[in-house]
């Protein structure tokens, strides 16, 4: 039976484009199923197909993984090259993988994703500036030791699947790094499966106020490339 993965707006979900473009760029079939953010909590709807009624969540015949990390997990059971083959490179991968799930808080509040606009912040803050500057270093530590042009190496792995969101976070926010966290991060956007996202956010028409509040907070939308709501 294949693979269902529950997902929301290409445009707002960070959480769902991980396993999403993981899947894409491996090969690794599945049938989509999207649903829209509402204003307010999305909780009654996503618990008809997520136990903690979140997206993304993975369904594979009965047994159903909800959470990025957990899915990712699930996956790389039973499918090769979900994490880098060397067992160094797995493991820093892994850490990597990690830090991003469950930190970078200032950079989450600050810089929500959205993939269409294009966004002078009002300012940049002390926590902001520590969170990229730890991004950079991260980046620049896994190029390094592992040769690149991804994190882990020469494949494209869970671990800039991590990312992923992030590289469209410094796309709208213009978020400055040095030139080979830079060069990285355009890597990830020129993907196939990074690009055919982009391009699926830029003809939504559904806007979620909460969202785009949030991208309001953060600054002043100067360009806007999405299809008109």
């Amino acid at each position: 039976m294949a693979y269902r993965l529950f997902t929301a707006n290409r445009n707002y979900s960070s959480w769902s484009l991980r396993p999403w473009v993981l899947m894409r760029s491996l090969g690794i079939g599945f049938a989509e199923e999207q649903r829209y953010f509402v204003p307010g909590s999305n909780k009654a709807v996503f618990k008809a197909f997520a136990p903690n009624g979140t997206v993304p969540c993975l369904h594979d015949g009965a047994t159903v993984v909800w959470d990025s990390l957990a899915i990712v997990e699930y996956l790389a059971e039973r499918h090769q090259g979900v994490w880098p083959a060397d067992a160094t490179a797995r493991a820093w991968a892994r850490c990597a993988a990690a830090e991003m799930h469950g930190g970078f808080s200032a950079l989450r509040n600050t810089c929500s994703m959205s993939c269409g606009i294009r966004v002078k912040l009002h300012e940049v803050s002390p926590a902001l500036a520590q969170d990229v500057a730890r991004l950079d270093e991260l980046w620049c530590e896994g190029l390094a030791r592992f040769g690149g042009p991804f994190l882990g190496g020469a494949a494209f792995t869970a671990v800039d699947a991590f990312f992923a969101p992030v590289a469209f976070r410094v796309q709208s926010y213009g978020l400055v790094l040095s030139g080979p966290a830079s060069s990285y991060i355009q890597l990830l956007l020129d993907l196939p499966a990074m690009r055919e996202w982009y391009d699926a956010a830029l003809l939504e028409t559904q806007r979620e106020p909460g969202h785009e509040a949030e991208a309001l907070a953060a600054g002043t939308i100067t360009e806007d490339f999405r299809a008109r709501a």
